[in-house]
């Protein structure tokens, strides 16, 4: 069913080319309407009844999904033209940029993957007393509490929430599955006459709850505490914030659904081997902790992660990849932006790529300020530190001239950094800025008045794995480059050998994750394919010669496609039979060392087994004077006429 945009030019302060839309998008386009929301509701419900309608009016979403229930229909899909392109400064031409938004809008969106956290209102409160039993005081008549005190004045005379003493030792988990650990445990003696005392003292006690609410004032008890769900911090000195914290437990019961941000393959992580630890991207900029290892991969535990996404920027392999929404729907969206702007004729776009408080900001500034210019396409993403230097490359060799990154509270400045210099070495300079900023006026104006570079002669749109597209679009990019050097820790590279250490003992061909090095069945060689390199380190590692280095760079030519020889050596042959079974520098050296000189070769015929092959070594040592695999003559089997003779003997 082809989709209807349903226009509305918001009480006529905005111009829409309804008819050069049309032309530019294939999309059959309603007249423009004036007050959809308001005064035309009837023309914006007789759209949503026909079951293709996409409103374009992001502001009053609620309403129309609102409107869609009462006349149950199918909820429309929604396109904020108005602020992303219609309200403006800029007196250029908007109808690009419009059609780019409505061509974006109609690709498929997947569905979301969550699981559910049920919590059961199990609240564990800590804190110094006239704080924490005030917090539980609020909190009894909503949740199941629990007081964790290290000193206690007096045991309060109540049964409606549990008071305890001792020392919190560690806390791990998040919403609806925390567990802690408490040395020094006291727990109320309810039975007597009079007041509450505490019982003994034990270590080590163990205890489940579904929130935390921390009022102690001191460090968290996690990384990145804001992006824990179920851990709620504030500072006692703060009532404010206090009160706000205790409001906000007293929400968390029921089932909730956790989005599952990532996805994982753990056949390419090429964190370790064989106990030798390789790559620790990832690992290094999680925030939450909710990457670990797991022998030779790395595990991602989903009611820890955050969705930061700058696990999926880094990860040379494809180890882990964002999910919500795929990688690839990312890159179809930056390239359908820049495919869309340049079919309806517009020239030199630039991508303004925004989380949700970017996409705040922008309508901040359309409402109030200058809005953008009119050759800045946004794209809203759910994690900014997901948007890596592949999706900035793809975006730059899609045909936009620039890609400006504005990073949300959350972001992680130094993941995104590394990206963003990672993309403007690949891209030869590439035009990649980042507007860090929560001023709307002043993101607004940082994109006015700047001298836009002229975009890529040849659009090129690839597809494929992260690695392919960054490969791609650097040639693209740099169409006369080969071979350039890359920052440090670049995931692109070569592998280096000092051919004189290198015995050729092939360790890092059995290790090397992703197949980048290799062998030759027939000839002592070591080979190496530059493109599948993820310059995860193993090799170096396990390298029992230290042989092996990296250099950082990026090769576009044809032979980062293909195996080249690292190191090769003469094959030593068979004494016996003329096989290849060596090489001749290693058996060569390993006579040196043993002819002569160690008890199993001293005489010339054990030293000979050195330079032959398995089955002529094992032949030789057969025939030879006291072979081990000797065992004598094998005894008669007897026969029944043996028994027999043996008893008329007798």
């Amino acid at each position: 069913m082809v989709k209807r945009l349903i226009l509305c030019d918001c009480e006529g302060l905005q111009q829409i080319d309804s008819a050069g839309l049309a032309e530019a998008t294939g999309l059959d386009v309603s007249p423009v309407c004036t007050a959809l929301c308001t005064k035309e509701i009837g023309r914006a419900a007789e759209a949503i009844s026909a079951g293709n309608a996409v409103v374009c009016c992001g502001q009053e979403q609620r309403i129309f999904e609102a409107l869609s229930e009462e006349i149950g229909a199918e909820v429309p899909r929604f396109l904020d033209l108005r602020d992303r392109a219609g309200w403006t400064e800029d007196t250029r031409p908007t109808l690009p940029k419009m059609a780019a938004l409505a061509a974006e809008a109609m690709l498929p969106a997947p569905a979301a993957k969550s699981v559910d956290v049920v919590s059961e209102g199990l609240c564990l409160v800590l804190g110094a007393e006239d704080v924490a039993l005030a917090a539980a005081e609020k909190l009894k008549g909503y949740l199941g509490v629990t007081v964790l005190l290290d000193e206690v004045s007096e045991v309060p005379d109540t049964r409606e929430f549990d008071v305890i003493a001792g020392r919190l030792r560690s806390a791990t988990g998040a919403l609806g599955g925390f567990r802690v650990v408490i040395d020094g445990l006291r727990q109320v003696e309810p039975g007597g006459r009079g007041g509450f005392s505490f019982g003994p003292a034990r270590d080590g006690g163990v205890s489940e709850c579904d929130i935390i609410l921390d009022l102690r004032g001191g460090a968290p008890l996690f990384p990145a505490p804001e992006k824990r769900e179920g851990y709620l911090k504030a500072d006692p000195g703060r009532p404010e914030a206090v009160a706000d914290a205790v409001l906000e437990a007293s929400h968390l019961v029921g089932t909730f659904e956790k989005p599952l941000y990532v996805k994982t393959e753990p056949l390419l992580c090429a964190h370790s081997r064989a106990g030798q630890t390789g790559c620790t991207r990832c690992l290094d900029l999680c925030p939450t902790g909710a990457i670990s290892p797991d022998g030779d991969h790395v595990s991602v535990d989903p009611m820890i992660c955050a969705g930061c996404g700058a696990c999926s920027a880094v990860c040379p392999s494809g180890a882990i990849s964002y999910d919500a929404p795929p990688v690839d729907l990312v890159m179809r969206r930056v390239q359908t932006l820049a495919k869309g702007y340049l079919d309806a004729g517009g020239e030199a776009p630039r991508l303004l790529v925004v989380g949700d408080w970017g996409a705040e900001m922008i309508r901040l500034t359309a409402r109030y300020g200058r809005g953008l210019p009119a050759d800045v396409v946004p794209l809203e993403v759910d994690a900014v530190n997901a948007f890596g230097h592949a999706e900035i490359l793809a975006g730059l060799a899609a045909g936009f001239a620039e890609v400006t990154v504005v990073p949300s509270p959350g972001t992680d400045r130094d993941a995104l950094a590394l990206e963003v210099g990672l993309a403007v070495a690949i891209g030869g300079e590439a035009a990649v800025r980042v507007i860090d900023t929560n001023d709307p006026d002043a993101m607004s104006d940082a994109l006015y008045g700047v001298e836009v570079p002229a975009p890529i002669a040849a659009p090129v749109r690839p597809m494929g794995s992260r690695r392919q597209i960054a490969r791609s679009a650097a040639r693209a990019l740099q169409p006369e480059a080969e071979v350039f050097a890359l920052p440090e820790g670049a995931p692109y590279g070569a592998v280096l050998v000092n051919t004189d250490a290198c015995t050729l003992c092939l360790s890092c061909v059995s290790l090397c994750p992703s197949g980048a090095l290799g062998d030759n069945p027939d000839l002592p060689q070591l080979r190496f394919q530059e493109d599948a390199c993820l310059q995860c380190g193993i090799c170096e590692t396990i390298c029992p010669e230290n042989a092996i280095g990296y250099e950082p760079r990026l090769n576009l030519t044809d032979s980062a496609l293909e195996q080249v020889v690292l190191h090769e050596e003469e094959p030593f042959c068979c004494i016996e039979c003329g096989k290849p079974f060596g090489v001749t520098s290693t058996v060569e050296r390993i006579l040196e060392k043993l002819a002569g000189k160690h008890g199993m070769f001293r005489n010339e015929q054990a030293a000979r087994m050195i330079q032959m092959c398995d089955d002529c070594r094992v032949n030789a040592q057969y025939h030879m004077e006291n072979s081990p695999f000797r065992m004598g003559d094998r005894p008669r089997v007897r026969t029944t006429d043996d028994y027999l003779s043996k008893r008329r003997d007798h």
